[in-house]
């Protein structure tokens, strides 16, 4: 392949041959996927139809997990079909599109745990602030921005990855990246680089700083409040943190497995990794936040059992 116009599909060669195996897998990704589907609905239409829960943490908390069906619209379709398919061949277009997907999804993710923790502070540091500076309107603002800033971002990113030419169609992982696409390059990649960094320190680092802020400064807080205060307080943050390190975990993964050869790891053991780190932010935080908050729990418990005591 000596240009990227004669690249019209790529091969994901991390699949191999699954044999038998295959109807296996298929059923546990399917089920797995059903999970992901129904747990995310569930609660999305909880937050929705129940007027208590119309308060900016909840909507923002929702916002988290449409981006978790997003994320997954983006991953299990293909997964699935590939799973059963004894040839693991992905069309450019399709490649490119589940790139956009999977790398807004993430950028999504990260900054709706920005604005999450941003929530808690101004909750618990400006409790007489909070109703002005967490306004219906600017929730809507905020949400919208996650969205508006994370595909502008990566639009830009992929339209520079695009132009490149491609020497190679093999890529050996279960779905497309960016920087598998770039590696494919057969010219340097300074500039793919260097905005990468750019675009690497505006989806990171920013959310991160936020959130480390907030954070720092809520338990500030809670060490000067008495003991029932500090409780409660914490409790409110403890999802968003679990969350938060499960997707930072995550990250590092995918990051470490597209930088450094891996190789020397067998792939089934790698393919195993990729999928839990890909699918367990998407199946944890519904199950993470529908059990911890108490407000949600109580309001799913009136739904199922109408006529229970909360």
């Amino acid at each position: 392949m000596e240009n990227s116009s004669e690249v019209t599909f790529f091969v994901l060669a991390a699949y191999g041959d699954l044999g038998k195996m295959k109807y296996f897998y298929f059923s546990f990704v399917l089920l797995l996927n059903l999970t992901i589907i129904f747990a995310n609905v569930t609660l999305i239409s909880l937050i929705f139809v129940d007027r208590s829960l119309h308060e900016p943490m909840y909507v923002i908390i929702g916002n988290l997990f449409i981006n978790e069906l997003y994320g997954s619209t983006a991953l299990f379709p293909m997964l699935l079909l590939h799973i059963l398919s004894d040839s693991h061949e992905i069309s450019r277009a399709f490649c490119v599109l589940q790139v956009f997907c999977l790398h807004t999804y993430g950028s999504i993710e990260l900054c709706n745990f920005a604005v999450m923790a941003y929530d808690r502070y101004l909750s618990i540091c400006h409790p007489l602030h909070y109703s002005s500076r967490m306004s219906s309107c600017k929730v809507s603002s905020l949400v919208v921005f996650i969205w508006v800033f994370s595909f502008f971002k990566f639009t830009i990113t992929l339209s520079i990855q695009l132009r490149l030419p491609l020497c190679g169609n093999f890529i050996d992982k279960l779905c497309c990246g960016n920087y598998s696409l770039v590696k494919l390059s057969c010219i340097d990649t300074i500039v793919n680089n260097i905005y990468g960094l750019f675009t690497t320190f505006l989806s990171i680092a920013l959310p991160l700083i936020l959130i480390l802020y907030s954070y720092a400064k809520i338990l500030r807080i809670c060490y000067k409040s008495p003991k029932e205060a500090r409780t409660k307080a914490l409790n409110t943050c403890v999802p968003q943190v679990i969350s938060l390190l499960n997707f930072a975990v995550s990250c590092f993964y995918e990051i470490v497995q597209n930088r450094f050869d891996m190789k020397y790891i067998p792939q089934d053991v790698r393919n195993g990794f990729t999928v839990y780190f890909l699918t367990c932010p998407q199946l944890l935080n519904p199950i993470m936040y529908g059990l911890r908050m108490t407000k949600i729990r109580k309001a799913l418990k009136s739904r199922i059992f109408p006529n229970s005591v909360a």
